[in-house]
């Protein structure tokens, strides 16, 4: 069974930035391409970016492009999420999962069935 956990959200200011992280265990995490989402308070939850299983292709939504940027380190099992310029909107759980492809992660299907905890981001104005 696929476990996900999230981790390195908090409290920053507008304008800061974060790293976020996300281990995964119970799949051949070489295989997926990997993506974050997120949900912000009274919405639903989100694509925010993804990246291919061999680091050569990446997507961003583009509220974030410019701003944030995924990578993934197949021999820890784990993607990141590196976020810089935070704004006020940037304020949501955010949260990993993997699938076949980008295009799926960006279209938010055929995602693995499980979830993680997520990590929480605010940032204040």
């Amino acid at each position: 069974q696929v476990q996900l956990v999230e981790s390195g959200g908090g409290l920053v200011q507008a304008g800061g930035s974060l790293s976020l992280a996300c281990a995964v265990s119970g799949a051949t995490f070489s295989n997926y391409a990997m993506g974050w989402f997120r949900q912000g308070p009274g919405k639903e939850r989100e694509f925010v970016a993804a990246i291919s299983w061999s680091s050569s292709t990446t997507v961003y939504v583009d509220s974030v492009k410019g701003r944030f940027t995924i990578s993934r380190d197949n021999a820890k099992n784990t993607v990141y999420l590196q976020m810089t310029s935070l704004k006020p909107e940037d304020t949501a759980v955010y949260y990993c999962n993997g699938g076949l492809g980008t295009e799926n992660l960006r279209r938010t299907r055929l995602l693995w069935g499980a979830w993680g905890q997520g990590t929480q981001v605010t940032v204040s104005s």
